[in-house]
Parts: structure tokens; C-alpha cells; sequence
């Protein structure tokens, strides 16, 4: 199987649950507390690895405790952690997370060190790239080194799939380099400057002309839209009843990679990715939510 290279950040996620999202100002008295794994790279890592795939996984942790909790937790998970790097230059990072009754979250990010993850970090990984491989990114590291991994690995035939999150504006240049582009609405407005609307295809095809090869905006409940080399379709959400919504977005994106790493066509591909996510959001917290390959069901 082709190799996955993810390249990202790892956190350590403080989770509360409450009746509701505080309003500014506003004190409540929460629920249950979580800490555990987290962290856009790091989950999407660990959906790889659980869905079987063949991963190698760069990122950037603090010489501290949660750093090293973080390294010792990604052995157990069976993670190759050469590329992992402890540093004494910033603090690991962290997330703040509140989880009300209806499943949805408000998050805030201290990055510490992952926002030292730079191009000579990934100068050291690109002699693992083959062509045909995947690099998965998101984007809770520097921009520049998001856009320098995935010149790189245009180069070498890599197919990039960028996961655009947390939202914000790209440059012009870095379109071109990418296999795929896989938004949620929020992030799929913000890079197509207009609404969503009722129909998502005008903003997927508005993303599809920038120069990405491939669309997918993920709807939540109403499953993805895909823009395929041109030519959209969607794919439908499994029914269920979410309680956490964290890292649902990230589940979908590593078994997505999977799948096309075992040479499934986009629409399988997605079918499995919406079939993970959906059992991921039936459970609390990050990483603890991801499920493994045994549960899902490939006949689907």
C-alpha cells in the first residue's frame, strides 16, 4: 500500500461538557472532564493507523510532560515517531474544548511548539515521499511550511490533500499544488469568498477553479459534496446520534486517505470516511472517538 505522510499538530485537549456554549461574560457550571489526545495532525494520524493504512507522521511536541505523555501514548498506538521532535523552545500544545448538550463545540488553541514545525523539518521527510503516495496537511502549523510540504510533494508525484482548518485565507500559489481540498462550509465560504447557500456545488466548482484537482466540502449531517475533476456529486451521512463532534472532520479525512491508498475510487473512498466519521461522533473526545478498520463494515 502506498504510504500516508501526515504532517501536523499534536495537542493535548482539555474537554468540558456543558448544558451550553457560554456566552461572553457569562460563568457556568460544567460536567464531565476529559484530557486526551488531540490535535488536527495528530487525530488524522491516528485515524490512519486505525484504519490500517501505511502511516509516517511528522509534528512538533514541548520537552514537557505533555510532550512526552503524547510520545509514549503515539508508540502504544503503534505510530513510527522518528520524524516526532521533542523541543525545549516552546510549550506543547494545547486545546481548550467545550462540548454542550447538542454535540456541538467551542474550541480554543494555544499551539506552543507546533507553530515551530518549518521547512527543514520537512526537508527531513521528503526522502520518504514515492510518487503515489499521500501527504495529508491541515492547518494548525505556519502557512509557509504548509505551502512549501506541498511543493515538495508535487514534485515527487505526492498527491496533497489539504484539510483547510482551522479557517483562513491561502495564497493563489498553493491551489495549483493540491490532489484535494477538503473543506467544511464554514472554511469552503471563507476560501470561495461567497455563501454556501442552499446548493454547495457553485462554491465547490468556484474552489475546483482555483486549480485543486479534487473538491470535497463536508456538510455535517447532510454528508459531502464532491467535485471530481470537474464533475459533482454527493455522498450521503449515516444516520446517528452524535454527542461529540470533535475530530469527526479529521476521522473522515485519514479514512479517506486510506482509502484511496488502497486503490478505491473518491466515492468509496468517501463512503468509508463518512462511515467512520459518523461512528466517531457517537463518542466523546478526539483520538478516543476514532474508531478502527474491524468496525467498519467495507460492504457498505
Amino acid at each position: 500500500m502506498k504510504k500516508i505522510i501526515v504532517i501536523g499538530s499534536s495537542n493535548v485537549d482539555m474537554v468540558m461538557k456543558t448544558s451550553h456554549l457560554p456566552a461572553p461574560g457569562e460563568t457556568i457550571l460544567g460536567g464531565e472532564f476529559l484530557m486526551n489526545q488531540g490535535g488536527k495532525g495528530a487525530n488524522q494520524a491516528v485515524a490512519v493507523r486505525r484504519m490500517g493504512g501505511n502511516l509516517i507522521f511528522m509534528a512538533k511536541l514541548g520537552n514537557d510532560i505533555l510532550g512526552r505523555q503524547s510520545l509514549e501514548y503515539f508508540e502504544n498506538e503503534g505510530i513510527d515517531t522518528r520524524y516526532l521532535t521533542l523541543t525545549e523552545n516552546a510549550a506543547s500544545g494545547v486545546a481548550l474544548i467545550s462540548v454542550d448538550s447538542q454535540a456541538e463545540n467551542s474550541i480554543i488553541v494555544a499551539s506552543g511548539a507546533n507553530m515551530l514545525l518549518n521547512e527543514q523539518d520537512v526537508d527531513r521527510i521528503t526522502e520518504e515521499m514515492e510518487e503515489g503516495d499521500i501527504l495529508l496537511m491541515q492547518l494548525e502549523i505556519p502557512l509557509q511550511t504548509v505551502v512549501y510540504a506541498a511543493k515538495k510533494a508535487f514534485e515527487k508525484g505526492v498527491k496533497m490533500v489539504l484539510n483547510p482548518a482551522p479557517a483562513c485565507n491561502l495564497p493563489q500559489e498553493l491551489f495549483p499544488y493540491l490532489y484535494m481540498i477538503t473543506p467544511n462550509a464554514i472554511e469552503a465560504e471563507m476560501l470561495a469568498g461567497m455563501k454556501l447557500g442552499t446548493d454547495a456545488e457553485e462554491v465547490g466548482k468556484k474552489l475546483y477553479e482555483m486549480g485543486v484537482k479534487n473538491v470535497i466540502i463536508t456538510l455535517g449531517a447532510k454528508g459531502c459534496l464532491i467535485i471530481e475533476e470537474g464533475i459533482s456529486y454527493h455522498v450521503d451521512a449515516f444516520k446517528v446520534k452524535p454527542i461529540d463532534t470533535t475530530a469527526a472532520g479529521d476521522t473522515f479525512n485519514g479514512a479517506l486517505c486510506v482509502g484511496l491508498a488502497e486503490g478505491m475510487d473518491l466515492k468509496q473512498a468517501a463512503v468509508i470516511a463518512s462511515k467512520a466519521s459518523s461512528i466517531a461522533v457517537t463518542r466523546m473526545g478526539a483520538q478516543p472517538s476514532i474508531p478502527y478498520r474491524k468496525e467498519i463494515n467495507t460492504n457498505i
